[in-house]
């Protein structure tokens, strides 16, 4: 067959058993015992037999399996948090912060004038909350670094281009090893931010044309990119390409992405590409 099926649970859970192997009924490639393994053979109606196992079913075409660029969303990809809505916690508005967050990464408000009117209520904030909030409510999502470092290990060029801002990118891409990183920037004044964000906002847009430039400039054909994020500004970002990964996504963005991870952490982008977990690196 020219593709393989992809079954991944979430780490440390072994969900994958021998009966979720025998209703599959091929012999298995384990990746992680118990938590991840594909099947080169598998039954057309292989989605029909798992609607309620808890574990991530993709299928996968085998050829430029292993990618040569990651491109990643930030917020609520690689960290788990929105950043915004953590400066807006500070702020004093968190909750009306974090409404208007979740209904634009839901798709239901245009990203642009969303950003700009949470940012608005942000004026006057001091400039050093930024790395007081990068030191106390940042937590890295599990698996980046292993992410990060097995496939920069294999040769992959890495990039976090992100609709949040670049005080934060800045410093989550050196943490996990991003090559290049590319974010909007907060406009600070006499040490306060100012309300506003500079012009052009990096939106979906964006993001598809740094997938564009970077394969363009590191000579990597799109079908040897793979992309990753959570919200709808991702959507295009996704179905552009090679392989584009939901990761724990709203429901619109799983709807449309060709890949779908909801159980697993990112180390689940390594098991796509067929790596076993004991290649990983700094795992």
């Amino acid at each position: 067959m020219t593709s393989v099926l992809v079954l991944i649970a979430a780490p440390n859970s072994g969900a994958i058993t021998d009966d979720i192997i025998a209703k599959v009924g091929s012999q298995p490639k384990w990746l992680s015992r118990g938590e991840a393994v594909e099947f080169e053979q598998f039954p057309a109606d292989i989605k029909q037999r798992f609607n309620s196992a808890p574990l991530d079913m993709n299928i996968v075409p085998k050829a430029n399996r292993r990618k040569k660029l990651l491109i990643a969303d930030m917020d609520s990809t690689m960290i788990h948090q929105e950043c915004i809505d953590e400066l807006g916690v500070v702020a004093g508005v968190g909750d009306y912060i974090k409404d208007i967050t979740a209904r634009a990464m839901r798709g239901e408000l245009d990203f642009e004038g969303a950003l700009k009117e949470r940012v608005s209520l942000l004026k006057n904030l001091d400039e050093s909350v930024i790395q007081n909030v990068i030191r106390e409510r940042i937590t890295f999502m599990e698996g980046g670094k292993a992410l990060l470092a097995t496939m920069k290990a294999h040769g992959a060029y890495a990039a976090l281009v992100s609709g949040g801002f670049t005080a934060f990118t800045s410093y989550v891409a050196k943490t996990l090893g991003f090559d290049e990183n590319r974010a909007n920037t907060l406009i600070i004044e006499n040490g306060k931010l100012n309300g506003q964000v500079a012009l052009p906002i990096l939106g979906k847009e964006a993001k598809v044309e740094s997938l564009n430039r970077i394969c363009k400039a590191k000579n990597i054909a799109i079908a040897g990119t793979l992309a990753v994020g959570d919200g709808a500004n991702d959507i295009p970002m996704l179905l552009a390409a090679g392989m584009g990964v939901a990761l724990h996504a709203k429901p619109k963005v799983q709807e449309q992405a060709p890949y779908v991870i909801n159980h697993g952490n990112l180390t689940a982008l390594l098991y796509l590409q067929g790596y076993t977990q004991d290649e990983f690196v700094d795992y």
